[in-house]
């Protein structure tokens, strides 16, 4: 696939507006205006941060007065206060301790502030992800996604942090220490200071900017390579059947070694960055301290004040290499945040229209009136299909693989809107009232019934999660899994595994069933509900699905015609049309294409039966 290349100007511009986007998306977070206490924790946060600057800046004084009391230089500054050497020592131990506690403090107290905007944007981002439409999940790979959304939501608490009370903080005690440095100095002091700050800050900046598109490749590259992984775990039984270990190892093996380059493009461009920013300091501390020793040995400085300039000094590298290290993990925070805002912007394809009222379900006559759709709008799957399901009564459509069958039940769901035409629940357009109220009327028995990794009891009760015990058995019951069910050593309890592939075929359908008897919906839609399962179970499941269907609107999407023939009006779609509709006997004394369905599989079925005798 051809990538487009960009210069560098125009990434350094889109990141620009990327991260500008970020942090305007995540600075609602430190200013909530119906949480008083969020914001009264980051005024307190903010004070105890400046108290703590301001101690770190006055520090060094206790020890510059502390080295001329022993050298035996005149009293000044802090030493006028009568402190001898030992009590200025004493300050300065002191001086340090509450700084490192004020910055402690500060943390903790903003600490509750950054974890609720962690949680916050969780929960945002979790369900918008769940209101997108189906047309984007069955697009988007689930390994790549949950990836995104991990290292989003991991850089919002830094960002948070890092930014409020790292950054702002950094440049103000980078200004008080020049401020000193003048006041106590002369302006050649700090013009040398002034002047490594800008070559440092220039050079992290230019250098992390590169790093950034190759921090962004070698995070493409551990996306790609986690998607091929979970895919291949997920499809666990067929790579076995396949013999087709190596196969996948070969291929996850290939995306690791992609993502190995980048890793190594990173870890050199960081020792470039490392050194570079070392040589800078070096150079600026170097000139200082060679302009404090030639003031000592002129008599115009104190040894106090040549050991005061080395310690500032070192507090200002402490603090620039901090702003390195956190200014590239800015950066990658927003890359990363970056992409989990950009699946927050992507909009959901099916949305409710503002002020829509909920189903209404009476009778429950489902009506298909024109109905056009297709995928992609150069393929129409669906030609104006009308049908109509009676209240209580079973329709079924049929049909051979491609004529649309699956999308009429995905329609009514409303996983997709129509393209023309509309679907009608009691005379109710399905795109005039909420998808929560229209997914609360429609019980779905889907082909391959897929469960949660929990207990037998927590997927049967997830039909209506405010059911007694006592309905969730009886539910059970019904759907004629409550005898295996206490047969197992646990029982409700089992656990079923991903997927629920613990249990077999049957055994999850009738889960399936059971959960969707709890649910009580008026409609029921049985897509494909028995076409994967043998024979005996077919009957058996059959039998269960009667009897939930019984006095419900049904629509059955099926493919043995053997497990319709009873239903109350049987449509027979090809090529997105409509090709016959009637009941069983009426379509098979037609003979048409339905009679001639029926026989083939009759026909099939029959030397199925030969050749297992």
């Amino acid at each position: 696939m051809m990538r487009h290349s960009v210069t560098k100007a125009e990434f350094t511009a889109e990141d620009r507006r990327r991260g500008w986007r970020t942090i305007r998306r995540v600075a609602p977070y430190l200013w909530p205006r119906n949480l008083p206490w969020v914001r009264r924790r980051v005024v307190l946060a903010l004070a105890i941060l400046i108290l703590s600057k301001l101690v770190a800046v006055i520090t060094p004084l206790f020890y510059k007065a502390a080295v001329d009391a022993l050298g035996g230089a005149s009293p000044s500054g802090p030493e006028m206060l009568g402190l001898g050497a030992i009590g200025l020592t004493l300050a300065y131990g002191m001086s340090r301790l509450m700084a490192v506690g004020f910055q402690q403090l500060r943390d903790v107290i903003f600490a509750r502030v950054g974890q609720r905007a962690v949680r916050q944007l969780a929960l945002e981002t979790f369900r918008h992800i769940h209101a997108l439409s189906m047309r984007y999940h069955i697009t988007r790979k689930t390994g790549g996604l949950s990836r995104i959304i991990e290292r989003g939501v991991k850089g919002v608490e830094f960002l948070l942090r890092f930014l409020l009370l790292n950054i702002g903080p950094l440049m103000l005690e980078l200004l008080m220490v020049a401020a000193v440095f003048f006041w106590l100095f002369d302006i050649r002091y700090l013009a040398v200071v002034l002047l490594t700050l800008a070559a440092y800050i220039w050079f992290t900046f230019k250098v992390t900017e590169w790093r950034v598109r190759i921090r962004k490749e070698m995070n493409d590259q551990d996306t790609a390579a986690n998607q091929k992984a979970i895919d291949s775990l997920l499809n666990f039984e067929t790579v076995k059947y396949f013999g087709a270990e190596e196969r996948e190892a070969a291929r996850y093996d290939a995306s690791m070694e992609r993502y190995v380059s980048a890793a190594l493009k990173t870890s050199y461009s960081l020792a470039f960055l490392n050194f570079g920013q070392a040589l800078l300091i070096t150079l600026g501390l170097v000139a200082v301290m060679v302009m404090a020793a030639i003031g000592v040995r002129n008599g115009q400085l104190t040894v106090g004040d040549f050991v005061m300039v080395n310690a500032y000094m070192i507090q200002i590298t402490m603090p620039l290499n901090f702003l390195g290290s956190v200014y590239r993990e800015i950066r990658q925070a927003l890359v990363d945040m970056g992409e989990m805002f950009d699946l927050l912007e992507q909009p959901p394809e099916v949305a409710d229209r503002p002020g829509a009222p909920a189903l209404r379900v009476g009778r429950g006559l489902v009506e298909f009136d024109g109905v056009h759709f297709g995928y992609d709008p150069a393929r129409e799957i669906l030609k104006g299909i009308s049908l109509r399901a009676a209240p209580g009564k079973t329709l079924a459509i049929v049909g051979p693989s491609g004529s649309g069958k699956s999308t009429i039940g995905r329609l009514l769901f409303r996983f997709y809107d129509v393209t023309g035409g509309a679907i009608r629940i009691d005379g109710q357009d399905i795109r005039e009232v909420t998808q929560r109220s229209l997914h609360a009327a429609i019980g779905v028995v889907p082909q391959d019934t897929v469960l949660f990794n929990d207990t037998i009891y927590y997927n049967i009760a997830y039909g209506r999660p405010d059911a007694s015990r006592e309905e969730v058995i009886a539910a059970a019951k019904a759907a004629r899994i409550h005898d295996f069910v206490l047969s197992l050593p646990e029982g409700y309890d089992t656990q079923v595994g991903e997927r629920g592939l613990k249990l077999s075929g049957g055994e999850k359908q009738r889960v399936g069933i059971a959960r969707t008897i709890l649910k009580n919906p008026p409609i029921l839609l049985l897509d494909e509900a028995t076409s994967a399962l043998d024979s005996q179970t077919e009957q058996e499941i059959q039998e269960s699905l009667r009897e939930i269907s019984h006095g419900r609107t049904t629509i059955t999407i099926a493919h043995r015609l053997s497990t319709i023939a009873d239903a109350d009006e049987i449509v027979v779609l090809d090529g997105g049309v409509i090709v016959e509709q009637g009941r069983h006997d009426e379509l098979l004394a037609r003979a048409g294409r339905y009679a001639a369905m029926w026989h083939r599989q009759a026909a099939e079925a029959e030397e199925e039966d030969g050749a297992a005798a």
